[in-house]
């Protein structure tokens, strides 16, 4: 019997929303401040996972510019109803504090993998939102209201609004249906009917270590809904090697079978999350009273059967990247904006990826940034690149990254007296530190080698002259602090790797990468 082995989504892929179209399989996952915006993996036999497309790929759906850490694109939902695809995202530009800008859209196509269309504006109430498709024809909007005012709840409850696709708006009553369970920080709404019956679908418990699944149902689509009798049906417990489950959404197979995809997370060290949350997908079955539950129990299982499909296996796009196409490959990420010639080129120097320094690292604007997800414990990561900066404001290299706080970067820049050279930038918790105490003189030498080693929560550079010969370059590196849960406030992605080139005179200096290589390693 064929096994899905979880996690089917490794490394930074939270808030799974799942979709069967005939007998394709769908996975819709948040990209919060990384650009394209949203990741759609496809799948024919739920075992076997590729990613297909990311649906927001132009400035005018998605405008990320200024966005804080862990801001913009929440919680997708993926749906289809009489040949058309839906997807419905938030764009959140602020969270600190008591107040919460999230701006919900939804975006249509009539194929998966695009064209997608310019979004329609929905609401600002809140975030998670999802779009039901009842079989009368109408349309349902729902997501979680956010309440900024002190001594009230802030997560107070499921809203839902009938969305008209023809005026292109939501339309009629606003109707709170949902006020949540004991378990508190009620969101990610997803309605379903079965029997005659609505079910909805909600997270509560935060979306750390008391992350949990929780279903109500109702004979009516506005309520009231009755609390499932064995609640929740999905949460981690202390012994669990996926922690964090929660914010699921459900799906029939084609043979009458049902599963949940939902987020977790594996700890490395002190319940720490390098990865970030990752997608996990769970069998389920149904009462004979009418209630959704896991097979097995409430506890997420890293081993479950995998359906009564006949497994398709799907060709994977090549980890070693020689930038020798005019394309980029679709596991390349950006920070808040759109790839484009006048950043990153992948023309201007056939055979290389060509980046123009631009702002610092902990710009929330422009900067000159390509990276890709970490989707292992145990990863080998090797670059070269081709620079030749003249000020110490201008710098390039390998960095290892989750957001402008918190980063670990090898890179090449260039002093007065030493000329170019080579040393370690870490900031942590937002505090900036040169991790040797003399930069490394690279003679003048214009093309240099680098590498990391990750393993669990320690990080090793070493660089070389060559490619073949390397040198360590300082000491072993803890970055435990590249995760959701070593901050003082609450955020939401994981660690990417990749290249980047800052210029903070100005002066648009590029640097050339001939390749990047990611090799997990296995034992």
């Amino acid at each position: 019997m064929a096994e899905i082995n979880n996690p089917i989504l490794p490394g930074f892929h939270p808030d799974p929303s799942i979709l069967r179209v005939g007998g394709d399989y769908y996975i819709a996952t948040s990209t919060f401040e990384w650009f394209p915006g949203v990741q759609i993996y496809h799948s024919k036999d739920m075992v076997h996972w590729k990613l297909l497309t990311n649906p927001l790929t132009r400035k005018s759906q998605l405008d990320m510019i200024g966005n804080i850490n862990s801001g913009g694109v929440w919680a997708p939902c993926l749906s289809y109803d009489n040949g058309l695809y839906y997807l419905i995202y938030t764009d959140v530009k602020s969270r600190k504090g008591a107040f919460k800008d999230t701006h919900n859209y939804v975006s249509i196509a009539e194929n998966i993998e695009g064209p997608w269309s310019d979004p329609i504006y929905l609401n600002s109430s809140g975030f998670d939102p999802s779009l039901f498709h009842d079989e009368d024809g109408k349309k349902w909007f729902v997501n979680m209201r956010w309440d900024h005012r002190k001594g009230k709840n802030s997560f107070s409850g499921i809203v839902l609004q009938q969305f008209s696709l023809e005026e292109k708006k939501l339309v009629g009553p606003i109707t709170n249906i949902f006020s949540g369970t004991e378990l508190g920080s009620l969101e990610a709404p997803h309605i379903y009917k079965k029997d005659n019956m609505y079910y909805l679908m909600v997270a509560e418990g935060g979306t750390k270590y008391g992350h949990a699944v929780t279903v109500a149902r109702s004979k009516s689509i506005v309520g009231p809904y009755e609390v499932g009798p064995e609640n929740p049906i999905l949460t981690s417990k202390e012994h669990n090697e996926l922690q964090k489950a929660g914010h699921a959404s459900l799906v029939e197979t084609q043979n009458g079978e049902w599963y949940i995809a939902h987020l977790c997370g594996r700890p490395v060290v002190d319940g720490k999350c390098i990865l970030g949350r990752e997608t996990a997908i769970q069998k389920c079955y149904w009462t004979d009273d009418g209630w959704l539950r896991v097979e097995g129990g409430d506890e997420p299982k890293v081993i479950v059967q995998a359906p009564d499909l006949e497994p398709v296996v799907l060709e994977m796009e090549s980890n070693d990247d020689h930038f020798d196409t005019d394309s980029f490959k679709k596991y390349w990420n950006s920070l808040r904006r759109p790839f484009s010639e006048d950043w990153v080129s992948l023309t201007e120097r056939r055979g290389y990826l060509r980046l123009k320094g631009q702002e610092s690292m902990s710009s929330l604007h422009h900067q000159s940034l390509i990276a890709r997800r970490l989707e292992s414990f145990d990863v080998e990561i090797e670059t070269s690149l081709d620079y030749q900066p003249d000020s110490f404001q201008q710098m390039a290299g390998l960095i290892v990254y989750y957001d402008t706080d918190d980063y670990v970067y090898l890179r090449v820049t260039h002093d007065e007296d030493k000329g170019i050279c080579l040393g370690i930038i870490e900031s942590k918790y937002g505090n900036y530190d040169e991790l040797l105490s003399d930069d490394i003189a690279l003679l003048g030498q214009s093309l240099h080698h680098l590498k990391a080693h990750i393993k669990d929560q320690w990080l090793n550079f070493s660089y070389s002259m060559d490619g073949e010969s390397w040198i360590q370059v300082g000491d072993k590196i803890d970055i435990s602090h590249l995760s959701d849960d070593d901050a003082d406030y609450i955020r939401f992605t994981g660690t990417f790797v990749g290249m980047c080139a800052q210029d903070l005179s100005g002066q648009n200096k590029h640097a050339d990468f001939a390749y990047f290589n990611y090799k997990e390693i296995t034992e």
